[in-house]
């Protein structure tokens, strides 16, 4: 079957999609390769990006099971594609990294810290090679890849200092970045959180969040209380 052929069943498949588990199990019929590549042009679209997201992530990580090498090339074309030098924009970037290493502890192990430098300004030391994202949009799909990976691997993030990131996001002026930043700190249960948690409890603004394959309308002082219940339980 021609990679266009292809490209062109996995966005009608993603078009009509209603339950995830029935679409990642129709789009793994095709080898991981031939999926990843049409998946590249249905994360940028607003119509299709969640689901394209949970569907590569997961044909990123059946590629690292045959073949890593392959799959570390994927990864390091989100990181190109976030680039300033690479004349695009990264939509879906970071959640399709994210989504990848929550289903694969090597690649997880690989790039947690591309991730996270994401959050970082660069600083004044060689060592100091922070990749901050400026732009609104961008933000709140790291932040969803934050929380995203403070579900599945939380330990990791933590040991790589992330717990010192994310408190700089509760006070964000989008409200989707604030409230994933919340359901971040709520799972990796950071104390220093708790008092900016508290003061946001009573924040109205409304967002979606995409879990586990399900949109859910709900608030930024709904996340915060969730996130203080989860580090007090």
């Amino acid at each position: 079957m021609s990679g266009r052929k292809i490209k062109n069943e996995v966005l009608a498949l993603l078009r009509q999609s209603r339950d995830l588990a029935a679409t990642l199990a129709l789009i793994r019929r095709y080898p991981a390769r031939d999926a990843i590549h049409a998946l590249f042009s249905a994360i940028c679209r607003d119509d299709l990006r969640w689901h394209a997201v949970s569907c590569m992530g997961d044909a990123v990580a059946r590629l690292a099971e045959t073949d890593l090498e392959a799959a570390r090339v994927v990864m390091r074309r989100f990181l190109w594609s976030l680039n300033d030098e690479s004349g695009g924009i990264g939509w879906g970037a970071p959640e399709s990294m994210a989504e990848a290493m929550c289903r694969h502890a090597g690649l997880a192990e690989e790039y947690v810290h591309m991730l996270i430098s994401y959050m970082r300004e660069d600083g004044p030391e060689i060592w100091q090679d922070g990749n901050y994202i400026e732009h609104p949009a961008l933000q709140r799909g790291l932040l969803w890849g934050v929380a995203r990976l403070s579900g599945c691997r939380p330990g990791l993030l933590l040991d790589k200092g992330a717990g010192n990131d994310i408190p700089p996001y509760l006070r964000a002026e989008d409200a989707a970045v604030r409230g994933l930043a919340a359901l971040a700190a709520g799972n990796l249960r950071l104390a220093a959180a708790e008092p900016a948690l508290r003061t946001m409890t009573d924040d109205p603004a409304s967002l979606t969040l995409y879990r586990d394959g399900l949109f859910q309308m709900t608030t930024v002082g709904s996340l915060a209380q969730s996130a203080l219940e989860e580090m007090n339980r």
